[in-house]
């Protein structure tokens, strides 16, 4: 009986560090780099409400999780009446914030993710050396009625395409255009601080490679 109990335990123990090092049931379908869309002469511009408009993050580890939000410098869509053809958006990667702590807790991680620490720069973002990412529209298919927002990713000057599923709504002078929550995996942006998948001898002492996103963007006719 004893021997039954400390195997089962050591199959959940391992069932758990797997699941805690990637968790890829939502994980966007990444690939490399492709040609950006072009709009029809007809389309119409609308620009991105940089107010309005957020992402929202969580990151996390075997001990927890953290939550923040990213702003979006600036953003442009080319649309007709029924599609959006083409577009891009700017998110401010100075804009990176810790929703989930307080005072000096929320400062010392904003400062680690933005890379603002002398001596931990390239840890995660480096915003000194890479203040924007930037995300270009190449294309929206439809995947089992779903809708499939597909776009070249640019972070820390490396480049991959996801695709993720969104909603969109578009009402004469306003589109918005929403995602369902998705993933992404941080180290194909060579984003590899305290990754299990690239380092050895981490233990628990890990943080996942999936960044879960939510993407909510707000645009009117310009």
């Amino acid at each position: 009986m004893k021997r039954i109990f400390f195997n089962l335990m050591f199959v959940a123990a391992t069932t758990l560090a797997l699941t805690s090092c990637k968790n890829n049931s939502n994980e966007a379908e990444t690939s490399e780099a492709q040609e950006v869309a072009t709009a029809e002469a007809e389309a119409a511009k609308f620009s991105v409400d940089t107010e309005a408009s957020v992402i929202e993050w969580q990151g996390s580890k075997p001990t927890g999780n953290h939550t923040g939000t990213i702003s979006i410098a600036q953003g442009t869509f080319m649309a007709t009446d029924s599609l959006i053809q083409s577009g891009n958006f700017v998110i401010d990667m100075n804009s990176i914030e810790v929703t989930d702590l307080e005072g000096e807790d929320k400062t010392d991680l904003e400062a680690h993710l933005k890379g603002t620490v002398e001596g931990q720069e390239g840890d995660f973002f480096n915003v000194n050396k890479f203040p924007e990412a930037t995300f270009e529209v190449t294309g929206i298919t439809e995947k089992e009625g779903q809708k499939m927002l597909q776009g070249n990713l640019t972070i820390k000057e490396e480049t991959k395409n996801i695709s993720i599923p969104v909603s969109i709504n578009q009402d004469g002078e306003n589109i918005q255009i929403t995602s369902e929550q998705f993933a992404i995996d941080r180290t194909k942006w060579n984003v590899n601080y305290g990754s299990k998948s690239v380092f050895d001898g981490l233990g628990d002492n890990f943080i996942n490679d999936d960044i879960e996103l939510t993407i909510d963007l707000k645009a009117k006719k310009a």
